[in-house]
């Protein structure tokens, strides 16, 4: 039976990997850091199917003794400080888990097993104020905030393993993708718990920022399935996954404010607040090479992204009204 150790698996993320490894008959260990209050939310229906262990990027003897207790034989990292926001806010702590803690995982792997094969979650956020469009593989990063900075380190950290000690180390550098469980501070969940809400008469307005930013939104759990074939290919290698489509804020709000039969000019509020000091405005990836080498292919579209989104939420709220 393969093992596999995922950090950031209560995330969105780790949440439909912990799934699909599970569906494969992997043994699925999940590493989480020490909190006085557990948040296992997106995870619940696995638990009795998974196991844990305590470690932390910050703290790299943890992560030694957690590769130790799990023995893997692929890790994905997918832990990160993720939102955009908060890395203008916090962006020395935003470097230490995004950046420099993908040092001190990539190090411990080394002297554990360097036999792992290591999965790496990168971002377009690298790609930033865009040097050609659409993005692939080999187009220059020039990233607008903390969290894009510190995903480029994580980023070359993993080649330069890969390189200079032969590790199976692959980086998928993926677009947006978004799921019913995403977080609630991402503006797509924003949008579409917003407007459950106001469906259900439990709010009466929508406050967003840019709604001509434009982003290459897909579905989680296709992305995942990504990641997991990059480690099945016999070379490392870093691949764009994307759905190669792109499509502004506003477009995501009208589809689900039609989903629901309203009409968004009568809710939404433009808020300054929520525009971000540099703006990324417009991200599309190529995702050809991920497409001819892996045989990977989106399966859910954006219209049906959005309603799958719109329906768990008005689903979610009815069931907390009752």
């Amino acid at each position: 039976m393969a093992k596999a150790l995922i950090t950031g698996i209560t995330g969105q993320d780790g949440s439909y990997l912990a799934e699909l490894l599970l569906e494969k008959g992997y043994e699925v260990w999940g590493m989480v850091r020490r909190a006085s209050t557990e948040s296992y939310e997106r995870l619940e229906h696995l638990r009795d199917r998974l196991n844990f262990v305590q470690g932390d990027l910050l703290d790299q003897p943890s992560l030694t003794a957690a590769l130790q207790a799990a023995e893997p034989d692929e890790v994905y990292n997918l832990a990160a400080q993720s939102f955009v926001p908060t890395s203008w806010s916090q962006p020395v702590l935003t470097a230490e888990f995004t950046a420099v803690g993908v040092t001190r995982l990539l190090e411990a792997i080394r002297q554990v097993n360097p036999a792992i094969r290591v999965y790496q979650a990168s971002s377009s956020e690298m790609y930033g104020q865009v040097r050609e469009t659409p993005q692939t593989e080999l187009t220059p990063l020039y990233p607008r905030s903390p969290y894009g900075v510190a995903k480029c380190y994580g980023h070359y950290i993993t080649v330069n393993y890969r390189e200079s000690y032969g590790m199976h180390c692959s980086s998928g550098i993926l677009f947006n993708h978004e799921s019913p469980r995403r977080g609630l501070e991402f503006v797509t969940r924003k949008v579409t718990d917003g407007v459950a809400r106001i469906k259900l008469g439990l709010a009466h307005e929508l406050r967003l920022g840019n709604l001509d930013a434009k982003r290459d939104w897909g579905f989680a759990g296709d992305y995942v399935k990504a990641m997991w074939l990059m480690l099945q290919q016999d070379e490392p290698d870093d691949y764009v996954v994307a759905t190669g489509e792109t499509h502004t804020v506003e477009r995501l709000v009208n589809l689900a404010f039609a989903r629901v039969g309203l009409d968004p000019k009568d809710y939404v509020v433009l808020d300054e607040r929520f525009v971000r000091p540099a703006e990324v405005d417009l991200l599309v990836g190529d995702p050809a090479k991920a497409k001819s080498i892996l045989g990977w292919e989106p399966e859910v579209d954006f219209e049906g992204l959005v309603n799958m989104m719109v329906d768990a939420d008005v689903e979610r709220l009815e069931a907390a009204k009752r």
